[in-house]
C-alpha cells in the first residue's frame, strides 16, 4: 500500500461512515462536512478548496454601517420589501458607473443573496408565458440552481459551453430558443466555476438572441469585476465590467456582496431588473398575481412570499459599501485581486506536478487567474480524483455536479487557502505524483 499524508485506513473509514454512495457526487456541504470529521480526528488540516466562501475580512465600511444602523433602531422595524432608498439609490449609481447601464433605482431590488434573487426569478419567469415553461442553464455553473428547479418542481435545460465559444455559441443558443419553450436563460459571468469569461463578441450574440426569441437572460455577476485581466476598478471610466445588458433589455442582473465585499454572512444581494423588464405586462401573471406589471409581481408576489424583506441592518451596510466605491473612495477591486495572485502560484504547483488545466481558454485568450481554476490528472474521472485527493490532504468538488460535461475535471476554489500552506499543498501534490 502507498504511503498517504493523511491515514489511509481512517479517511477510508470516515467515507464509509459518511454513508455518501459516491463521493464525487456530493454536494458541496457534504465534502464539507467529510473534510471536518477528518480533520478533527487527525488533528490534519487539509488544503480546503471545496467552499465558494471569502477568505477575506468583510469590509469595514459595511461592518460599521450596519453597527450604526442597529444602533439607530432598525433591527426593530421591518424593511421595505422593495428595499430602503438609500441602497436603491446607491445600486442604480453603481450599476451606470461600473457597467454604464442606465436603470432607474425602483427596479434594485435588494434581496437575501443572490441565491433568493435567482429562485425569486425563476418562480416568476415562469409564469410570465404560459407556452415558455423551461430554463436554459450555459453550464459549468452553480449546482445548487439546478437543485432550486428540482425544488420548484420546474423544468430546465443545459450545455456544457467548453464546446460552444465565440461563434459556435449563436447556432447552439438558437438551437434551444427556437423551440419556444425556454423564458430564460442563466450564466455567471466571471463563471462559477470554470472561470471562464464570455467575450465581448459573445455576450452580443446571447443579446441578440433574448430580443429574437423574447427570452430573458439573467446574468449572476456573483465575482463582479474579478476578472484581474481588465482594470474594472474605476467609476465612470472604462473599461467597464462586461454585460449582456448592452445588448438587449430582456435582462435581470444578480449581484452579490459576498465576494467583491467579502460579506457573505449577512446574505445581502441585488436584483437589477431592466427599465424595460420591470414595466412590462403579461396577462398570463394574473392566474398567480394580484398584477399583470413583471415588476411589481416580482418583488409584491414572489420576493414577499419568500421573505417579509432583505434585512433591515445589512441594506444600510451595502449602501455604504457601494457608497464609497461610486465616489471613488474606496477600491474594492484592489482588495479582492488577493484571489487572483494566489490562483496563478497555485495552478503552477498543480501543472508542475502533472495536471492539467480543464477550462484553460476564453476563445483564443488564457483564462484569468481568479477565485476558481480546473484540474485534472490523466487517467482519472474527475469523481475518482476527488476521492483519491481525500487521502492526501486536499478537497474540492467534481465538475460532474455543475452540469460541466468535462468529466475528468475538479473544481478549485483558492479563497481559503492560506499562503503559509502553499509548501503543504506542494509537497501533497509531489508525494500525489509520486504515487501515480
Amino acid at each position: 500500500m502507498k504511503t498517504t499524508p493523511i491515514n489511509f485506513e481512517m479517511v477510508q473509514r470516515h467515507i464509509r461512515e459518511s454513508r455518501i454512495a459516491n463521493i464525487g457526487k456530493a454536494s458541496i456541504r457534504e465534502i464539507k462536512r467529510l473534510i471536518n470529521g477528518i480533520e478533527t480526528e487527525t488533528g490534519e488540516k487539509f488544503v480546503r478548496m471545496e467552499m465558494g466562501v471569502p477568505g477575506l475580512p468583510a469590509t469595514e465600511i459595511g461592518v460599521l454601517a450596519e453597527i450604526e444602523a442597529l444602533k439607530s433602531g432598525v433591527a426593530s422595524i421591518y424593511p421595505d420589501i422593495e428595499g430602503t432608498p438609500v441602497l436603491k439609490k446607491e445600486a442604480a449609481r453603481f450599476v451606470k458607473l461600473f457597467l454604464d447601464i442606465d436603470v432607474d433605482a425602483a427596479n434594485c431590488i435588494p434581496t437575501v443573496g443572490s441565491m433568493q434573487g435567482g429562485f425569486a426569478a425563476f418562480l416568476t419567469f415562469s409564469k410570465i408565458n404560459h407556452t415558455k415553461d423551461t430554463t436554459l442553464f450555459i453550464d459549468p455553473g452553480f449546482p445548487v440552481h439546478h437543485q432550486q428547479h428540482r425544488v420548484l418542481g420546474q423544468k430546465f435545460e443545459s450545455f456544457d459551453v467548453y464546446d460552444f465559444r465565440g461563434d459556435k455559441l449563436r447556432d447552439k443558443l438558437e438551437s434551444y430558443f427556437a423551440k419556444g419553450n425556454i423564458h430564460s436563460v442563466l450564466y455567471s459571468n466571471p463563471n462559477n466555476p470554470s472561470w471562464i469569461c464570455f467575450t465581448d463578441k459573445e455576450l452580443r450574440i446571447i443579446g441578440e438572441l433574448a430580443t429574437k426569441y423574447d427570452v430573458i437572460i439573467i446574468e449572476d455577476l456573483a465575482y463582479f469585476a474579478m476578472d484581474f485581466r481588465k482594470d474594472y476598478s474605476k467609476p465612470g471610466q472604462p473599461p467597464f465590467q462586461p454585460t449582456v445588458a448592452k445588448y438587449t433589455d430582456n435582462y435581470v442582473m444578480l449581484i452579490s456582496s459576498s465576494k467583491a465585499f467579502s460579506y457573505a454572512g449577512q446574505r445581502i444581494g441585488l436584483m437589477i431588473v431592466s427599465n424595460h423588464l420591470f414595466n412590462m405586462r403579461s396577462a398570463d401573471l394574473l392566474q398567480y398575481y394580484t398584477t399583470d406589471f413583471v415588476g411589481r409581481a416580482l418583488i409584491y408576489g414572489t420576493v414577499y412570499a419568500l421573505s417579509a424583506g432583505t434585512s433591515h441592518s445589512t441594506q444600510y451596510a451595502l449602501a455604504a459599501m457601494l457608497k464609497a466605491v461610486n465616489d471613488g473612495t474606496f477600491d474594492f477591486v484592489e482588495v479582492v485581486k488577493e484571489y487572483g495572485a494566489k490562483a496563478k502560484i497555485m495552478k503552477k504547483m498543480f501543472t508542475d506536478n502533472g495536471f492539467i488545466i480543464v477550462y484553460d481558454k476564453d476563445e483564443d485568450e488564457p483564462i484569468a487567474d481568479g477565485f476558481y481554476f480546473t484540474f485534472a490528472y490523466p487517467g482519472f474521472s474527475g469523481e475518482a480524483l476527488l476521492e483519491e485527493l481525500i487521502y492526501y490532504g486536499i478537497s474540492a468538488i467534481a465538475l460532474s455536479i455543475t452540469g460541466s460535461q468535462r468529466l475528468e475535471g475538479i473544481r478549485a476554489c483558492v479563497s481559503l487557502v492560506k499562503r503559509e500552506q502553499f509548501p503543504t499543498l506542494e509537497a501533497r501534490l509531489r508525494k500525489f505524483r509520486e504515487n501515480h
